[in-house]
C-alpha cells in the first residue's frame, strides 16, 4: 500500500521527543526506502512526479527524499526531458553507477569466485579461480577466498567505490539465519562457520556484514532480473545438482531453509553409492563430473568439451547426456507432482548442455508429471551466465541497501 503523503508543518512546533521522535524517524525511514525502490524497480527512468504518483508521497517530500539518495550515491539523475506542455522539464531517475557495490563470493567444487555489481548491475569486479577442493581444508580454502575478496576491494575502494557487504553461496546444507555450513558432501566439509574463519573486511578495517546461502538459491534469485515468471524451480547442475524454488519472486526455504536438495532424490535405489553415503542419488547419475567421465573425459575438463563432443556427433556423450537427461526429468516430475510449478529454468551445466538435454528433460517430465496434459510445464535454459550464484549474491547485498536506504544515505 502506498504511504500516508508527508506534508509541510504549517507552525513551528518544539523538537519531537521520546516515542514520537522514534515514530518521525521511522516514517522517515520508510519514506526513504519506498522512493527508492520506486526508481529501482521502474521499467523506465522515472521523475520525481512519477514517484509520487506510485509510492502517494507528496511532490515535496519525494523531492526531498531524492535530495538524499542522490548525494548519498545510491540515485542519479539523467538529463532533463523537455516537457511536451509548459512547465520545467522532467529529470529522470535511475540506480547509481560504480558507487555502492554488492559483494558475491561463492567456494564450489571446482572455483572459488568473487564478484562485485553495482546498483544499475553492472559487474565491477570479477576473480574466479579454477581447481578441485574435494576433500579440501574449510580453513585454507576460505582464507585463498579472503585474499581473492581483498584484492577485489582494494580495487573497488581505490575507484571510490564501497563495499555494502557480501554473501557467500555454499554447496550443502546451509543454515542461513545461524550462518553455519551444516553439510557439503562434495567438498568433504561440515559443521563449519565460515563468516569468522573468512573475517572479511573493508579497507579501513572494519568488518563487512557477510551473510550465507546454498548456492543454488542465490542462482535461483540471480534469475529475476530476467524475464521469468513470478515463481518458478531453479535447478542448479555442478558436480553436484541442487535447486531453489522461488515464489512469487521470493526465496521459499522450508522451516529450516534445507530445501532444494534435488541432487539426492533418489532415482534408483540400486544404484552407485553417492558423496552423501546414500545409492542411487540424482548426482550419480546427472552431476557434472559423472557427464564428463561418461563423455570419456577427465572430471577437470570444462563442460564446454562435452558440447564440443556432441556437436560432433560422439555416441558416448550423446549417450550420457540422454541417460542424465531421462533421470532429471524423473526427479522433477516428481517435483512437479508435489508442487505444482509450471516453470522449469535449468542452469549452470544444465544450460550450456541445454540443446540436448532440455528436450529429454522436457520429454520425462510431460509423461511422469500427472497435471502436464491440462498445463504444460516449461523448461528453459537458466539466463543468468556463469557462475550465477555469484551474481545472485551480490544482488541480495544490493537488494538490502533499497530495503533500508537511510544506512547509506
Amino acid at each position: 500500500m502506498p504511504a500516508t503523503p508527508t506534508t509541510a508543518p504549517t507552525a513551528h512546533p518544539a523538537p519531537p521527543t521520546g516515542a514520537a521522535a522514534s515514530r518521525q524517524h521511522t516514517l522517515r525511514e520508510r519514506n526513504l526506502s519506498l522512493v527508492a525502490s520506486a526508481v529501482y524497480e521502474a521499467t523506465t527512468p522515472p521523475s520525481r512526479a512519477d514517484v509520487a504518483a506510485a509510492t502517494g508521497l507528496t511532490r515535496a517530500t519525494v523531492s526531498t527524499l531524492v535530495d538524499r539518495l542522490v548525494a548519498g550515491g545510491l540515485l542519479a539523475e539523467l538529463p532533463p526531458v523537455v516537457a511536451q506542455r509548459a512547465g520545467r522539464p522532467a529529470v529522470p531517475l535511475q540506480p547509481a553507477r560504480r558507487t555502492l557495490v554488492g559483494l558475491g563470493l561463492e567456494v564450489n567444487v571446482d572455483y572459488l569466485g568473487v564478484r562485485a555489481l553495482d546498483l544499475v548491475g553492472d559487474v565491477v569486479a570479477e576473480r574466479v579461480v579454477t581447481g578441485s577442493l574435494h576433500d579440501s581444508d574449510p580453513g585454507e580454502v576460505l582464507a585463498r577466498l579472503r585474499g581473492l575478496a581483498a584484492g577485489a576491494i582494494a580495487e573497488l575502494e581505490g575507484a571510490g567505490m564501497r563495499v555494502a557487504g557480501a554473501r557467500l553461496a555454499l554447496p550443502g546444507l546451509v543454515d542461513a539465519r545461524g550462518a553455519r555450513l551444516e553439510v557439503a558432501p562434495n567438498l568433504g566439509w561440515s559443521s563449519v562457520e565460515p563468516v569468522p574463519v573468512l573475517d572479511l573486511r573493508a579497507g579501513d578495517g572494519s568488518p563487512l556484514d557477510v551473510e550465507v546461502a546454498n548456492e543454488a538459491k542465490l542462482a535461483a534469485l540471480a534469475e529475476l532480473a530476467g524475464d521469468v515468471p513470478s515463481s518458478f524451480l531453479y535447478v542448479s547442475g555442478d558436480v553436484g545438482v541442487g535447486a531453489g524454488i522461488v515464489v512469487d519472486r521470493q526465496l521459499f526455504l522450508g522451516q529450516r531453509g534445507w530445501n532444494g536438495e534435488i541432487g539426492h532424490v533418489v532415482v534408483d535405489p540400486a544404484g552407485p553409492r553417492c558423496s552423501c553415503g546414500a545409492t542411487g542419488c540424482l548426482e550419480q547419475y546427472a552431476g557434472k563430473e559423472v557427464l564428463l567421465r561418461g563423455a570419456g573425459l577427465p572430471a577437470s575438463a570444462p563442460v564446454h568439451a562435452v558440447v564440443d563432443l556432441l556437436r560432433d556427433g560422439d555416441d558416448a556423450a550423446l549417450a550420457t547426456v540422454q541417460r542424465a537427461g531421462r533421470a532429471l526429468g524423473s526427479a522433477l516430475a516428481t517435483f512437479v507432482n508435489l508442487v505444482d510449478v509450471s516453470t522449469i529454468v535449468l542452469g549452470g551445466t544444465y544450460a550450456e548442455l541445454f540443446g540436448w538435454v532440455g528436450h529429454v528433460v522436457a520429454g520425462v517430465v510431460e509423461e511422469r508429471a500427472l497435471a502436464a496434459p491440462f498445463a504444460p510445464v516449461d523448461v528453459r535454459p537458466a539466463a543468468a551466465g556463469p557462475h550465477a550464484a555469484l551474481t545472485g549474491g551480490a544482488r541480495e547485498v544490493l537488494r538490502a541497501v533499497v530495503a533500508d536506504p537511510a544506512v547509506w544515505v
